[in-house]
């Protein structure tokens, strides 16, 4: 007979107490530690630290050829805040609202005296005191002081302005200043890194970087001839005039304008492509002036169902709608409905670029003109006119006669063409009245316009008209040559 053991109360906790510990004990060994923190990629780090030595070296190439622009006017009487803004002119003032004078040049008036200081930056472009900036930075000033990275200040004359590109050349009386590299060619592309240098909020020789966002912006509004490179590099006020910059250290652009609600960057800037500007700036040191090209073409932008009108189905060419008696385009043998594909070999995808390609052409040369004509590639040279600004004067119209387009027409005769301003020989229909929200209206046809042609075909009267409309379906489209104001365009309709 076993004797039974007794085990004290004591004794059982003491051993599941230890049996406890040890199972935590071994539980702390088994359970792995926190992440270990990986070690750096050397070989990253040398990446990064290159292209950062990249930047730093074209900012320190660019950099002492940067300057600070300080731009006073004399005001007759003294004037308030509001009526110095009334200065600005409006296209610039509608990007920044009314912030515009803080950002490029923060309009000051000492206490008691009568002076508008404006501020800005430009580039050194030669040793002898040639700088590039913008006109909008100098114009109308008084006087024009320049300050260098070195402190050296320099009293500048204005060589030339030119507010169509909103360019403006300086020269101060100096030499041997560092001149800033200017790009061999406007071949920037889009997301290229490039940094902007200029003097934002009165921070002289600040850099910013960022990428080239796109190129050939030319419908910004803020100068008669745009190619802007976009770009989102942060410009601010002060930046104005100052260089867009690749990594080679060498000026792409001139920093100009920027898309923004609050006066301030906002990742949108736009710099004039340096080869639009060495031009003005070559022209400007030549005569004080820029003397633009025209061919005496009226050019429109090819829309699909405009080209498919033409059987032409190419992506680019520029449409052209007249050209003028004696011009240079009608005494090449260009004609009204010519597409114009190429320029000296350059594609030509919109009005805007053809239109900036003969600018920038110098008059009296010569170039070549690759056109698309009755289903066939010809090649034309065209001898450059010198540009002259004038102004067409609207004329006066009449009244009679409707469509199912939605417009009402009238037989042009000798009298009513005298009224448009035109020859008694002008032929053609007059539209009197466009419905609104018509056909007509949706197709961009308009009271004044004289119809001259339909699908290729001459129109003489409404008569005439109305026989050669019953001959097409809208639905396949109609494809209007109009006269508006002495000037002809093409307008492409069709119903679905």
């Amino acid at each position: 007979m076993h004797t039974p053991i007794h085990v004290p109360k004591w004794f059982m906790a003491t051993m599941v107490f230890s049996v406890l510990v040890s199972f935590t004990a071994g539980a702390a060994v088994l359970v792995p530690s926190k992440t270990e923190v990986p070690p750096l990629d050397p070989t990253l780090i040398q990446q990064a630290d290159m292209l950062s030595l990249a930047f730093q070296q074209a900012a320190d190439h660019i950099s002492p050829s940067v300057v600070s622009i300080m731009s006073e006017k004399q005001l007759q009487t003294l004037q308030g805040r509001g009526s110095l803004q009334s200065q600005i002119p409006e296209e610039f003032r509608r990007f920044f609202g009314d912030d515009f004078d803080r950002f490029f040049q923060t309009p000051m008036q000492p206490r008691g005296g009568g002076v508008q200081q404006g501020f800005g930056s430009g580039v050194i472009v030669s040793n002898d005191g040639y700088i590039l900036t913008n006109n909008h930075v100098v114009a109308d000033a008084d006087k024009i002081t320049v300050k260098t990275v070195d402190e050296d200040t320099y009293e500048a004359e204005i060589v030339g302005r030119d507010p169509k590109s909103d360019i403006a050349l300086l020269k101060v009386d100096a030499s041997g200043l560092p001149a800033a590299k200017l790009a061999a060619a406007d071949d920037v592309r889009v997301g290229q890194w490039v940094i902007a240098v200029g003097g934002p909020f009165g921070l002289e020789n600040t850099v910013t970087s960022g990428i080239v966002s796109a190129t050939g912006r030319n419908t910004v509004g803020i100068a008669d001839y745009e190619n802007f490179i976009q770009t989102d590099a942060a410009i601010n006020p002060g930046n104005s005039g100052g260089p867009l910059v690749n990594l080679h250290g060498e000026v792409v652009g001139i920093n100009t304008a920027i898309a923004t609600r609050s006066g301030s960057n906002a990742g949108v800037g736009f710099s004039i492509p340096i080869g639009m500007a060495r031009h003005i700036m070559g022209s400007l040191k030549e005569t004080g002036r820029v003397d633009r090209g025209f061919i005496g073409a009226v050019i429109q932008n090819l829309t699909k169902d405009l080209a498919a009108s033409f059987n032409y189905d190419s992506d680019y060419g520029v449409l052209i709608g007249d050209v003028t008696d004696d011009g240079p385009a009608a005494k090449a043998g260009l004609k009204s409905g010519d597409i114009v594909r190429k320029i000296d070999g350059k594609k030509m995808k919109n009005s805007s670029e053809l239109r900036n390609a003969v600018a920038t052409t110098k008059p009296d040369s010569t170039v070549e003109f690759e056109i698309f004509r009755d289903g066939k590639i010809q090649i034309v040279e065209v001898r450059i006119g010198l540009l002259d600004d004038k102004v067409m004067v609207a004329s006066n119209g009449d009244t009679s006669v409707s469509t199912d387009l939605g417009m009402t027409l009238q037989t042009v005769t000798p009298r009513i063409a005298e009224a448009l301003g035109y020859s008694e020989s002008q032929k053609g229909v007059v539209i009197t009245e466009v419905e609104p929200g018509s056909l007509a209206a949706s197709a961009g046809l308009r009271k004044k316009d004289i119809i001259v042609k339909l699908n290729g075909e001459d129109i003489e009267d409404t008569g005439g008209f109305r026989e050669v409309l019953n001959k097409y379906d809208a639905k396949q489209g109609l494809r209007f040559q109009v006269k508006t104001e002495g000037i002809s365009r093409f307008l492409f309709l069709k119903t679905r």
